[in-house]
């Protein structure tokens, strides 16, 4: 049975990356699949910026990444790039940490000016770490997403949200060839 790694790289508890994610995460709930979620903002802050690998919040998380066939990785836009604290995650991952994994990207972001953030920021750093399938991904603008209801997201775009369900397609398919 593949497992797939939810990962959320928002350091917001409430966040839109965060709600696309889970949107996606109840899309992937198949008697086949096992889905588990790692925010890493939940991560012990010491141990991130010591690059603490044996710390008691990090240790579990990379093995976790380790355990995982496929990740979803969702990340709000900073500055044109993915966050920080993602960042300092991504550096205790060790170098092969992707090896033979799917990874599908999630952007989201308040401007269409950084529609390219997942081919410029984010796919160079995940495609160094083991040379994994990382899939096209998609990028939303913050407005087209509707997360005023914890438990229910809402698509205010019915484009972006058939663009998405076909990316989760996507990553299905290519979860079931790397396995």
């Amino acid at each position: 049975m593949p497992t797939v790694l939810m990962l959320a790289g928002s350091p917001s508890a409430v966040s839109r990356s965060s709600a696309v994610l889970q949107y996606v995460h109840a899309q992937l709930t198949h008697d086949f699949i096992t889905v588990d979620t790692l925010h890493v903002r939940n991560l012990d802050a010491s141990e991130l910026l010591w690059a603490n690998s044996k710390g008691a919040t990090i240790e579990p998380a990379l093995a976790q990444v380790e355990r995982a066939d496929g990740i979803v990785l969702a990340c709000p836009t900073y500055k044109a790039a993915y966050s920080g604290i993602l960042k300092t995650f991504l550096d205790l991952l060790p170098q092969r940490a992707f090896q033979n994994k799917v990874i599908l990207p999630i952007m989201t972001g308040g401007s269409a000016t950084h529609t390219l953030v997942i081919d410029y920021a984010l796919k160079p750093v995940l495609s160094a770490m083991g040379d994994p399938r990382v899939l096209r991904g998609i990028y939303l603008l913050d407005g087209q997403i509707d997360h005023s209801q914890p438990e229910q997201v809402r698509f205010t775009d019915d484009d972006i949200k058939h663009r998405l369900d076909k990316e989760i397609e996507h990553f299905l398919q290519a979860l079931q060839v790397m396995i």
